[in-house]
């Protein structure tokens, strides 16, 4: 294994939900290299099966190590839970780090609340989702949401659409005035938190798991003497299984927005 922290940290989610995780990666690990990769030919993930998500998150694992990746960031809910296990058993030498609904900080910051819990219909039945609730659940009324759609919707861009407005009412709407947090649990949610605090109230609280993720990389890539030199800014680039230039405009755009 590369001991210098030279090559890059390969990124990747179904599309453009992992960018929300990228961008905390870069916050955290400002001179690092980091390149993401969208599958969004194939988005999204939570519709899939568990072994056609496992099939794109391997392949697309061993194209990033094949470019010299040095660390692999899953950076989707859904691929966390049914493919890093078995990434991490076939690269035990690469730092491999996923990302989970973030119910811990939320139980903590609301130990007797009620949290919704948003996330894809994958990611919501599969027992990794139910060891964070037996675990971290505590005292909190958790209640999962799936939201069927959602990530596909938010994935083509325009977020101010009145169609988007009525899909986020459509699943939370009855919450409104009963609930004190919410877990995003899709990378692509963060990217319409303002849209669900419009339909919840000001005062709920929201986490996800991103900021998390970019400590642990931190973590990871100190641990094996990975960590990039300070001597310059890291670079980012983007690539898309749908590869054109409408994408990867779309891609940089999603970068540039605060969520």
């Amino acid at each position: 294994m590369n001991q210098r922290g030279d090559g890059f940290v390969g990124v990747f989610d179904s599309g453009v939900g992992g960018i929300s995780v990228l961008r905390a990666l870069v916050d955290e690990l400002p001179h690092e290299d980091f390149r993401f990769f969208g599958d969004s030919a194939n988005a999204p993930y939570g519709e899939k099966t568990e072994a056609q998500v496992l099939e794109l998150s391997r392949d697309i694992t061993e194209r990033l190590l094949a470019a010299g990746a040095k660390a692999i960031v899953i950076a989707c809910n859904t691929a966390t839970s049914v493919a890093a296990k078995t990434l991490r058993a076939a690269h035990p030498d690469v730092p491999i780090v996923g990302i989970e609904p973030a119910l811990k900080p939320a139980a903590r910051a609301l130990p007797h609340g009620t949290v919704l819990v948003m996330a894809t219909e994958v990611t919501l039945r599969l027992e990794k989702y139910r060891e964070l609730v037996r675990a971290w659940g505590g005292e909190c009324e958790v209640i999962p949401v799936p939201c069927p759609g959602l990530a596909a919707r938010i994935e083509r861009g325009d977020l101010d659409g009145a169609d988007l407005a009525a899909m986020l009412e459509g699943y939370v709407g009855a919450y409104a005035g009963k609930v004190d947090g919410v877990v995003l649990g899709c990378t692509h949610y963060p990217f319409v938190r303002r849209r669900i605090a419009e339909i919840l109230g000001a005062d709920v609280r929201f986490f996800d798991g991103g900021a998390g993720t970019a400590r642990q990389l931190r973590v990871r890539l100190t641990d094996a003497g990975l960590l990039a030199g300070r001597d310059r800014p890291g670079r980012v680039e983007f690539a898309s299984s749908l590869d054109t230039p409408e994408e990867l405009a779309l891609y940089e755009r999603f970068f540039s927005l605060s969520c």
